[in-house]
């Protein structure tokens, strides 16, 4: 009985199904099934909609375009599967600088890509500055071929990362600050619905673009304190380190094994001999591998010189401090024109109490003079009424009153400082 074959995750284009034998599996009951190779196109099928678009950068300049799939990217770059989540452009997620052993995983805004020592993996996109990062790269390793750099690969491609990052945002912030400051010069001088909506609406855009510009700060922060994260992402002299390491290795059991076939042809056979040349190899395998981490640790600890990159991240951390810095004046500025505002808004605010006090006050006095004027109005009769101008008389002593009861009204208010002098 023939055992079932694994399917196979091959990275071609599948077949159609056919009756080919060779595809059946048996069943627990013994029979043929043509299910099992319907499962394997759709393994397949399901494996290449993971295929993504990158752009492939090596060491001279030159570009290609590449499909791979998670999978791919995780066994070619060494790196584990979190971290390819950060690349992925379905979410968002902050800006982030990752050093692994073998890659340095880079996520500063729309700029996502997987660095090694001999190329840079670009997520491929139509974003304009995905597109310019891809062309000044390669114009940069293309032009620095003939000429001395101290920078390594690495160094290079994270650099200009870091460049276009903060180009990027200081451009957001000036275009930002060029529409704030005339729209609130403008709300100084007329405060209306329509521009305070505008404000609320900007200062959304300043909150967010400083989240932004902050979370890059500490990440560049972060690293310069951490030196063996620094120390993580010299990506060229490890793998120096690690490929004169193996050649060394190699060499020094190549040396062994022809002076151990040297000595054993020169030399008569005898017991005592023969024990003296697999004591001497053995003794020159351990003396290898204890050698071994010594010169690793060695080699690391002059590794450890950590201060070409932790200028490079200084100098691009002055840069986004400065447009941090000018993104919270903006919003100082901001702030104090809101508290103008509530001053202003205030002060209408006390003048429409104070002439409602007035009106209150003119209203209470009218009201006193209506209710005499009203009760010498009705038909009863009283001597009063016997001389036709002493009504005339009730109504000028009831206005002197109410005249001297609203200046007492007015002394009051001045005296208890609710209007000025």
């Amino acid at each position: 009985m023939s055992q079932p074959q694994p399917p196979s995750f091959d990275y071609a284009v599948p077949e159609p199904a056919s009756l080919d034998p060779s595809k059946y599996y048996l069943d627990v009951h013994g029979n043929h099934n043509t299910r099992g190779s319907g499962f394997l196109i759709l393994k397949k099928r399901g494996h290449n909609l993971g295929n993504r678009s990158w752009i492939k950068i090596d060491r001279s300049g030159n570009s290609s375009i590449l499909e791979l799939d998670k999978f791919t990217i995780m066994r070619r770059c060494n790196l584990p599967s979190s971290d390819l989540r950060l690349l992925d452009p379905l979410f968002i997620y902050p800006s982030t600088i990752l050093g692994r052993e073998s890659a340095i995983v880079v996520c500063l805004e729309q700029i996502r890509c997987i660095i090694t020592a001999d190329e840079v993996i670009l997520m491929n996109s139509l974003d304009g500055s995905v597109l310019q990062y891809k062309s000044e790269l390669c114009k940069r390793l293309e032009t620095s071929i003939d000429q001395s750099d101290d920078l390594p690969f690495e160094f290079r491609a994270l650099e200009l990362a870091l460049e276009f990052t903060c180009m990027s945002l200081d451009a957001q912030e000036n275009e930002l600050e060029m529409e704030i400051y005339p729209m609130l010069d403008e709300l100084t001088s007329t405060i209306s619905t329509l521009n305070l909506e505008r404000v609320r609406r900007f200062k959304g855009h300043l909150l967010a673009l400083t989240q932004r510009v902050q979370k890059v700060c500490d990440e560049i922060e972060h690293l310069m304190d951490d030196d063996g994260d620094m120390a993580e992402m010299y990506l060229t002299e490890k793998k120096e380190r690690k490929d004169s390491i193996t050649s060394n290795n190699t060499n020094d059991q190549l040396n062994i094994s022809r002076n151990f076939k040297v000595e054993s042809k020169s030399a008569p056979v005898s017991p005592v001999g023969s024990c003296n040349g697999v004591e001497k190899l053995q003794r020159a395998f351990s003396s290898i591998n204890s050698s071994k981490p010594e010169s690793f640790l060695s080699s690391s600890s002059s590794g450890e010189n950590i201060d070409q990159l932790e200028m490079l991240l200084e100098a691009y951390f002055v840069v986004m401090d400065n447009t941090l810095n000018k993104l919270l004046s903006l919003k100082e500025y901001i702030d104090d024109t809101e508290d103008l505002i509530n001053i202003k808004l205030g002060t209408v605010q006390n003048q429409l109490i104070k002439y409602e006090l007035l009106l209150t006050a003119a209203t209470f006095v009218a009201t006193i003079f209506s209710v005499v004027t009203a009760v010498f109005g009705m038909n009863f009769e009283d001597s009063v009424f016997d001389l036709p101008t002493t009504f005339n008389w009730v109504l000028v002593v009831t206005g002197v009153f109410c005249v001297m009861l609203y200046s007492a009204f007015l002394l009051y208010f001045r005296h208890k400082k609710v209007f000025p002098l």
